[in-house]
């Protein structure tokens, strides 16, 4: 499916007094969902959904995780993320509700290689909402930002979130022992990726991406 630009390229930045590209905040629409920047509206949601079991099994959060973690997450963590040019961090929303997060880390420009983490309010599992998040961002991240490698690395046990890497089209590399930790201990990882020989299995719909005013969006990566 062809993708529209509307406004401005989101594309990269590079101040003077930066030593790494940023991503340029933005706004990226789907057929059902839309990737933006959250906002303190978020903080309750954001609270709620990351205070739920299946959450906090597979990410190590803040437990209990309170309203000042909420904020944290989304006008501090957010905003850095992507000023420093680490990464980006996106609300995912669905019907006018926050179902999620997502968000690219471990971003490495010279390599041109990112990482994508997400989670999902429990209202909005179920639904493909995520794997359409993980095409969308994963199309905006290669086409529009000139990446080349966009990894996923999920717990072995954490069958529902494999699910999604390999429905947004992203192929099962192998596994890194103890490469990660929940709140039960280590746990070994599967790594995923998608480099730019794959584009064609990034397709989830038309796709419209326009420049933001960089209000932004927010301890925990997404």
């Amino acid at each position: 499916m062809r993708t529209i630009i509307s406004h401005t390229r989101a594309g990269l930045r590079h101040d003077s007094a930066m030593t790494d590209p940023a991503f340029l905040g933005a706004t990226i629409r789907g057929d059902r969902i839309r990737l933006r920047p959250l906002t303190a509206a978020d903080v309750a949601p954001v609270v709620e959904a990351c205070s739920d079991e299946v959450t906090q099994t597979w990410l190590p959060l803040p437990r209990p995780y309170v309203e000042a973690d909420g904020r944290w997450f989304c006008l501090e963590f957010a905003p850095r993320s992507r000023e420093t040019g680490q990464g980006i961090v996106f609300g995912i929303e669905f019907e006018g509700r926050l179902a999620g997060a997502i968000d690219l880390k471990r971003s490495d420009w010279r390599a041109r290689s990112t990482e994508i983490g997400y989670w999902a309010a429990p209202w909005a599992r179920g639904r493909g909402l995520m794997r359409e998040a993980v095409r969308l961002l994963t199309r905006w991240v290669i086409e529009e930002q000139g990446l080349a490698r966009v990894e996923i690395r999920v717990a072995t046990a954490n069958v529902a979130s494999q699910r999604v890497a390999e429905g947004a089209g992203y192929t099962r590399e192998g596994i890194l022992r103890s490469a990660g930790f929940v709140h039960d201990g280590r746990v070994d990882l599967i790594v995923y990726s998608f480099i730019e020989g794959d584009r064609g299995g990034t397709s989830a719909g038309g796709v419209a991406v326009s420049g933001s005013s960089g209000e932004a969006a927010g301890r925990q990566g997404a």
